[in-house]
């Protein structure tokens, strides 16, 4: 389950150190740990992280088929949880230490910063291979994130990307050692902490209008 502690004027939300699959558990913990810093004033600004082998490994699917009956409920619970990180009032950053997979890649997205460990690894959307398309709100907050020949390739063939590639083709920001990741993330949090505020939150909320209207459609989220 995440945990959650604040280094300085940053707070850092370790996701986990297992698959940080998105159980509603698991949901709820974080959003938790997002109320805690919505409702922090002052200069804050957001890393999460993990441990392990995974960043995310996505949607918990073996929860999901055991309550086929809420699919719609937790699938508006997951893009709420993404709206929510789009749009959060302060600086975001993903330090994506291992595999960043489906769901997992998604919420990587929603932050406004993302460092990948260089060597070892994979960012990918498998949505193609695995046969679950994307909701219109998955779709959507990818194609506002990521430049439109890189949401192309990584929607319609699953590529799998190291951090390298990742970094060349603007799906993360920096690729760096193993051991640097969650520091550079941290670095990069610092540097922005005087943004958090109002300000910050409407320049986001009509940055990603679309996206974010898209993904809190409780009317038909599934499409």
């Amino acid at each position: 389950m995440p945990t959650f502690n604040r280094q300085d004027n940053v707070f850092v939300l370790d996701l986990g150190d297992g698959e940080n699959r998105f159980h509603p558990d698991w949901i709820a913990s974080v959003n938790a740990a997002l109320d805690e810093v919505e409702k922090t004033d002052g200069p804050r600004a957001l890393v999460t992280a993990a441990t392990g082998k995974f960043y995310s490994n996505g949607l918990d699917l073996e929860w999901l088929s055991a309550h086929a009956d809420q699919h719609q409920d937790y699938v508006i619970s997951v893009h709420e949880l993404f709206a929510r990180i789009l749009s959060l009032p302060v600086i975001t950053v993903a330090a994506l230490q291992g595999h960043t997979f489906a769901a997992g890649a998604m919420l990587s997205l929603a932050h406004d910063f993302r460092v990948m460990r260089a060597d070892r690894g994979y960012w990918c959307l498998p949505e193609a291979d695995i046969n679950i398309p994307f909701t219109p709100g998955m779709s959507a907050l990818i194609q506002s994130r990521l430049a439109p020949q890189t949401a192309h390739e990584a929607m319609l063939t699953a590529r799998r990307y190291g951090g390298s590639d990742a970094a060349t083709v603007g799906i993360v920001d920096r690729a760096v050692a193993e051991d640097a990741v969650r520091a550079e993330a941290v670095e990069m949090a610092q540097a922005q902490l005087s943004k958090a505020g109002d300000t910050l939150a409407t320049i986001k909320a009509r940055m990603y209008d679309s996206a974010l209207a898209t993904l809190r459609d409780t009317a038909n989220p599934l499409g």
